[in-house]
């Protein structure tokens, strides 16, 4: 099974994919946790290419390549032999964050990133994508609880870009089946609680 998670930065993510892992391995399943950009040793390098602050020239369409690049290795070197050998794959964000962030957030065409799409990662999709929505005025209050020395290039957008990420995982999550929405404001044990309901409900098929 293939779990991704997707949510503008600060909504919640790492804290809910650490839960599910904790409990389908309880479960005496094997998990593998991947995280974007990143996963393998070549997506690593990329990532620290993508959210070095020193990068604050790169330009739109050298992000997503980049983004794409990685998410290309890892869908072939790490995802599909998981999924091959039965082992639970839980990824930290996936392709939908590209159509939001470079999509919708910078302004790319969401066909152009369709297109790429099909190339990076072919057939590979998620069986459920938990989107952890939160307010763009939530996501700012926790920001401000991070040192400003931790924040990576992405995460030092202003506000505007991420209303429009937002406006556009609010819009995908209309077009695909996969989507299941949560109100990141609720309590961490109410989140996790709808998470494994709908990992149930999807097991039971």
């Amino acid at each position: 099974m293939f779990v991704s998670f997707e949510g503008i930065d600060f909504s919640g993510k790492s804290t809910q994919i650490n839960l599910l892992r904790d409990y389908l391995i309880s479960k005496g399943n094997e998990v593998k946790v991947i995280r974007e950009p990143g996963g393998t040793e070549i997506s690593e390098k990329i990532r620290n290419v993508l959210l070095d602050k020193k990068n604050s020239e790169m330009y739109m369409e050298t992000e997503f390549l980049l983004f794409s690049a990685s998410r290309a290795q890892l869908v072939r070197e790490k995802i599909r032999p998981y999924l091959k050998k039965g082992i639970y794959v839980i990824s930290d964000r996936f392709h939908d964050s590209s159509t939001a962030y470079q999509g919708y957030g910078r302004g790319l065409p969401i066909e152009v990133i369709q297109n790429i799409h099909k190339l990076a990662i072919g057939e590979t999709l998620p069986d459920l994508t938990f989107f952890i929505d939160i307010p763009v005025e939530v996501a700012y209050e926790r920001k401000q609880l991070k040192h400003s020395d931790h924040l990576d290039r992405i995460e030092e957008s202003n506000g505007d870009f991420y209303s429009r990420v937002r406006k556009g995982y609010l819009e995908l999550v209309q077009k695909e089946n996969r989507f299941r929405v949560l109100n990141g404001e609720e309590s961490i044990e109410e989140i996790h609680k709808k998470i494994l309901n709908e990992i149930k409900i999807f097991e039971q098929r």
